[in-house]
């Protein structure tokens, strides 16, 4: 497994699973701060993550990331759903 680095010097281990970069770059950009970070700040370090990936680790991540977006999507568009049949 590859390992990249953070702005921080942390190290973030490629290992596949979107949820330990998600989690990297929350303790690192948005903890380290003390939740006083900006969207600029966040955009940045994914910015930084993403240069050092590999074109086939972007695609195994870019994959990743859409696929949970989209199941995310629709649990908010069911969550959604439901409710309006609930008030009826």
């Amino acid at each position: 497994m590859r390992t990249i680095k953070l702005t921080t010097g942390a190290d973030l281990p490629l290992d596949g699973d979107l949820m330990t970069v998600l989690e990297s770059l929350y303790r690192e950009v948005t903890l380290k701060r003390d939740l006083a970070r900006t969207f600029e700040d966040m955009v940045r370090e994914i910015q930084h993550v993403i240069e050092q990936m590999t074109d086939e680790e972007r695609r195994q991540y870019l994959s990743e990331s859409l696929f949970l977006n989209a199941v995310s999507y629709e649990n908010e568009r069911l969550g959604a759903y439901v409710k309006k049949l609930t008030k009826r």
